[in-house]
């Protein structure tokens, strides 16, 4: 990263690494961090927008949660609960992309939401931020909290489930 143009440095290095015969590519330079993946499957990508929709658990088959990337920090996202411990019907609100998982809206301030508490569609219930650009996750659907899934400034994974919502 020159730091002049950091989008273009960006662009650049998903088109050497398109054009390359990496399946997978993880990059490192600061506090930047990329993970790139042919893979449509590996964690990490999903190529999700926070607009998308949230997934509703039905019936007695057990929720895929996937597998998280790994993680040299000390700072790791919370297990992800068992099935028999997701309500039926629940609704898991994902990450959108890969990023840093914030509960609040700045440091030393209250969480955006609690276990327990009454959410809306509009209800913003965390950020996620990648490269200083912080986007607002929100419920997706009228509910109470049930699980928060993902600590707070843990890294965490394109489509990684952080939120269980039992709709109202």
């Amino acid at each position: 990263m020159t730091g002049k143009n950091e989008l273009t440095d960006i662009e650049q290095l998903l088109a050497e690494f398109e054009a390359s015969d990496l399946a997978e590519l993880q990059v490192r330079h600061g506090d930047f961090e990329i993970y790139l993946s042919k893979d449509s499957n590996a964690a990490g990508l999903g190529g999700g927008s926070a607009a998308q929709p949230a997934a509703r658990i039905t019936g007695t088959a057990s929720p895929v949660i996937p597998a998280q990337p790994a993680e040299n920090s000390a700072r790791a996202s919370a297990p992800a609960p068992a099935a028999s411990d997701i309500p039926d019907g629940a609704v898991l609100v994902k990450a959108p992309y890969l990023g840093t998982f914030y509960r609040a809206p700045k440091p030393g301030a209250p969480s955006f939401v609690e276990v327990g508490q009454a959410v809306s569609e509009e209800t913003e219930l965390c950020l996620v931020e990648v490269m200083k650009l912080f986007t607002a996750v929100r419920a997706g659907v009228s509910g109470t909290i049930h699980a928060v899934l993902a600590d707070d400034g843990a890294m965490v994974a394109a489509d990684q489930p952080l939120f269980v919502v039992v709709p109202a």
